[in-house]
C-alpha cells in the first residue's frame, strides 16, 4: 500500500507540473478566443513552443490514467462499488481530455508550413473552442469524481477527514466552473472569479492531497534508510 500511496503522490506531482506548465505557461499565453488573428499568429510563430505544450499535455494524460489505477487501489477497501465509480468518473474525465487534444493536434499539424488566412483562423478558432469544451465537461466528471475521492477520504482510516472534506470542496469548485462556463453566455465576464474559487477550492484541496500521499508514500523509505544506517 505504501508504494501505491508514493506512486500517487508522484504521479499528482508531475501532473500539477506538467498541466500548468501546458496550460498556463503554453496555452493561454498563445490563445485569445476573441481575437482569432492575434492566436494564430502566436501559435505559428511560437510552434515548437505550442508542440512543447502538447507533449506537457501527454504527459499530464499519462499520469492522470495511472491515478485511476492507483487511487481504486487505495480506496478499495473503504467501499469497492463507490472506488470503481470514482475511477469511472476519472476515467471519463482523461477520455473527454484525450479527444479534445486530438483537436490541439490538428492545429499543431495545420500551423507547422502555414499561410495565415481567414479560412486557417476560422478552423484553428473551431478547433480551440471544440478542445475547450469537451476540456470542460471532461471536468464535469473530474469534480464528480472529487466528490466521490473525498467522501471516501472521510470514511477512511488511513485518509485525514480534513482531507477528504478539502477534496469535496475541490469538487464544489471545478462543477461551478465548469458548469458556469457551458451554460452563462456572459461568462468571461465573471471568468477571473470562477477561476480564483477553483483556485482556492481546487488547488488548494488537491495539492494538499498531493503532499500528505507524498509524505506519507515516503515515510516507509526514510523510516527503512534510518533502520538500515542503525544495523
Amino acid at each position: 500500500m505504501k508504494q501505491i500511496i508514493k506512486i500517487s503522490g508522484i504521479a499528482y506531482l508531475l501532473i500539477f507540473i506538467s498541466g500548468f506548465y501546458a496550460n498556463f505557461a503554453i496555452l493561454e499565453s498563445l490563445v485569445d478566443l476573441k481575437d482569432p488573428i492575434t492566436t494564430t499568429t502566436n501559435i505559428i510563430n511560437n510552434h515548437i513552443q505550442f508542440g512543447y505544450g502538447l507533449i506537457g499535455f501527454v504527459v499530464m494524460v499519462f499520469f492522470d490514467l495511472l491515478l485511476v489505477w492507483s487511487l481504486f487501489k487505495i480506496t478499495v477497501t473503504v467501499s469497492k462499488r463507490l472506488s470503481y465509480l470514482a475511477s469511472i468518473f476519472r476515467l471519463l474525465h482523461a477520455l473527454f481530455f484525450i479527444i479534445g487534444l486530438i483537436y490541439l493536434f490538428k492545429i499543431y499539424i495545420q500551423t507547422s508550413n502555414p499561410i495565415i488566412s481567414n479560412p486557417l483562423q476560422e478552423e484553428i478558432m473551431i478547433l480551440l473552442v471544440n478542445f475547450d469544451i469537451l476540456w470542460t465537461i471532461g471536468l464535469m466528471f473530474f469534480a464528480i469524481h472529487l466528490l466521490i475521492l473525498g467522501y471516501l477520504g472521510l470514511k477512511s482510516s488511513t485518509i485525514p477527514s480534513t482531507l477528504g472534506i478539502l477534496l469535496i470542496l475541490a469538487s464544489l469548485g471545478y462543477f461551478i466552473d465548469s458548469s458556469a462556463k457551458l451554460t452563462l453566455e456572459d461568462y468571461s465576464q465573471f471568468k477571473s472569479y470562477f477561476e480564483m474559487g477553483v483556485i482556492l477550492t481546487g488547488v488548494i484541496g488537491e495539492l494538499s492531497f498531493t503532499i500528505w500521499l507524498l509524505f506519507k508514500g515516503f515515510k516507509k523509505m526514510a523510516y527503512q534508510i534510518k533502520s538500515s544506517q542503525s544495523l
